[in-house]
């Protein structure tokens, strides 16, 4: 449905529309071009520009396709219900990363992901003020800024992974007992402050792996393609693939690969001991 001359077009598109409607509010946002959707919940005059700009310009490139975007959801939850149906989907995070990008952090990106029937076919990560862009297409690789990324096999020891969590402010109930046994595993724990970003870093071999405990599908369509095109995983706590409609049993685990995966889920629910 993608080819490469496609795909150099939907990557215009982004970097425009960034340019356009993202990049001249950076550092000039003012208090009352931020809202905030629900507790701690930020969106941007930008978010919203971009989310519409792109949502036009992509759905012309593939006739017949529609978009699931998170402001979108945010106004109307049965708009995610097209990630069931038979049109081919655009999923958009317009700004991942809104509270950097509220408060002059250049830590933020444009997500894109098109799928289709639940399968992931293409995606876009690109993050203007660090200068990057990841893109990946079923089949043809995961690539970084034009560097094909192919990932090195997982270290053979928990202690010698370095795994990568939300940050502990969102550690809750359950969730914390088994962050607490990863550390007494001896994994090395580090924290994340944007999803996209966080999948480029594992994409490029930077981190061994990275979990995650919520399944919005524009914060990981677009970084779970790029990673499983660099070689890698991502399951869940059923030991199942990530499921882009939802339904994954949490958390999920993104790692090189399945073995892996299972000695971090191993880890968190306290099955192992330190090696």
């Amino acid at each position: 449905m993608i080819d490469a001359r496609d795909a150099d077009e939907i990557e215009r598109i982004i970097r425009t529309v960034a340019e356009r409607e993202v990049e001249p509010w950076f550092g000039r946002l003012t208090a009352t071009d931020i809202v905030e959707k629900a507790p701690g919940d930020l969106v941007t005059v930008a978010d919203r520009a971009a989310e519409a700009a792109l949502t036009v310009a992509l759905e012309a490139v593939v006739p017949g396709s529609v978009t699931v975007g998170e402001e979108a959801v945010a106004a109307d939850p049965t708009v995610q219900a097209a990630l069931d149906g038979d049109a081919p989907v655009w999923v958009i995070d317009p700004i991942d990363g809104t509270h950097n990008f509220a408060t002059d952090n250049p830590r933020f990106a444009m997500l894109v992901a098109l799928a289709h029937r639940g399968e992931l076919l293409a995606s876009w990560t690109y993050a203007p003020a660090l200068d990057l862009m990841a893109t990946a297409r079923r089949g043809a690789g995961a690539h970084i800024n034009g560097e094909r990324m192919r990932l090195a096999p997982a270290p053979d020891t928990l202690r010698h992974l370095d795994v990568c969590t939300p940050q502990q402010k969102w550690w809750t109930g359950p969730n914390r007992a088994r962050f607490n046994g990863l550390s007494r595993a001896g994994v090395s724990l580090c924290f994340f402050d944007t999803s996209g970003l966080e999948y480029i870093e594992l994409a490029a071999g930077r981190r061994s792996a990275m979990i995650v405990t919520w399944e919005f599908p524009w914060d990981h369509a677009a970084g779970v393609l790029l990673h499983a095109e660099a070689g890698g995983v991502a399951i869940d706590c059923d030991g199942r693939p990530f499921r882009l409609a939802g339904g994954n049993a949490l958390p999920f685990v993104v790692a090189p690969d399945a073995d892996c995966a299972a000695r971090v889920h191993a880890a968190m629910a306290g099955v192992v001991t330190p090696s």
